[in-house]
């Protein structure tokens, strides 16, 4: 990586951890900070459309469908939509934390920059992860020096969001950011992942789901592929373990109970797909984070 880059993303973790405390004034810019102290096991978050960076440490991320991605700050990771991912921190940087930041993407923004620029070739289907810039990692800094400067950010935040929009089209990732803004605008993978959401333990199959959307299912197929790199039966899959998780964690339900409320008919289906993604069988993953969450 760019010496540039790396010094700019060390000025960006310092003010994360100045401000990690502060969630309220971050999310004025679109931004959620992250720190953790520790490596993590496997977990399951949702993003927004967003764009994704580690400034320390490293993860891990994916799952058997869309492949396993370890990065760190030398990458980033843009999600086109509400992405279910399975993740997990491998290590802690030279400082002993894991410092992130995720920046929500306004697909309007993106329509209206890559509108005032030539359209570039790419590779349609770019790498999971793109690579970092001195460019990018600056606009995030600067757009960062925000926290410290609320009363500057109504003026100073627009045009950062648009540069940071541009250094994104300037990347390998071009292809992708194009995607998720044409697929805002006939948004029928946001309004399939709404009705699952919804009535997650419903029936459904990929012809339900396309129904609810209002379009057909190999159009739901592809456009599922495009944007999440999952078909729609592995990203409701994806939300129902990650529900369960949830559930046996914070409501207190056993597997079988929690297997029940997300639409699960078979405890041993439900055990095997838990257990391939979380890495221990859902009892005993429950009892653990249970006794981690007492224990602070």
């Amino acid at each position: 990586m760019d010496t540039r880059a790396a010094a700019s993303l060390e000025r960006s973790a310092e003010r994360v951890r100045h401000h990690i405390d502060h969630p309220h004034r971050a999310a004025k810019l679109g931004l959620l900070l992250g720190r953790t102290l520790t490596p993590t096991p496997m977990l399951f978050v949702r993003y927004p459309p967003s764009l994704s960076l580690v400034l320390t440490g490293r993860k891990l991320s994916g799952d058997d469908e869309l492949g396993h991605q370890e990065w760190g700050p030398d990458r980033f990771l843009i999600t086109p939509v509400d992405l279910p991912l399975i993740a997990r921190v491998l290590e802690v940087g030279q400082q002993g934390d894991f410092l992130s930041v995720n920046w929500r993407l306004d697909p309007a923004v993106v329509v209206e920059v890559a509108a005032q620029l030539p359209r570039q070739r790419g590779d349609d289907q770019p790498a999971r992860l793109g690579t970092m810039t001195y460019e990018l990692a600056d606009a995030v800094e600067r757009l960062l020096t925000l926290l410290d400067a609320p009363q500057e950010a109504a003026v100073l935040a627009p045009l950062l969001s648009r540069e940071i929009v541009l250094r994104l089209l300037q990347s390998d990732q071009a292809p992708r950011l194009l995607a998720a803004a044409e697929h805002a605008r006939a948004d029928v993978v946001g309004a399939a992942i709404a009705r699952m959401d919804q009535a997650l333990a419903d029936p459904w199959t990929v012809e339900s789901i396309a129904s609810a959307a209002g379009t057909s299912p190999a159009t739901l197929r592809r456009r599922f592929r495009e944007l999440t790199g999952l078909t729609p039966m592995h990203y409701l899959k994806r939300l129902r373990l990650g529900e369960a998780r949830r559930a046996m964690v914070v409501d207190g339900l056993s597997a079988a109970q929690a297997s029940v409320r997300v639409g699960y008919l078979s405890a041993s289906h439900f055990s095997r797909d838990y257990r391939a993604t979380y890495g221990r069988p859902p009892g005993a993953d429950g009892t653990a984070l249970r006794a981690q969450l007492r224990a602070g």
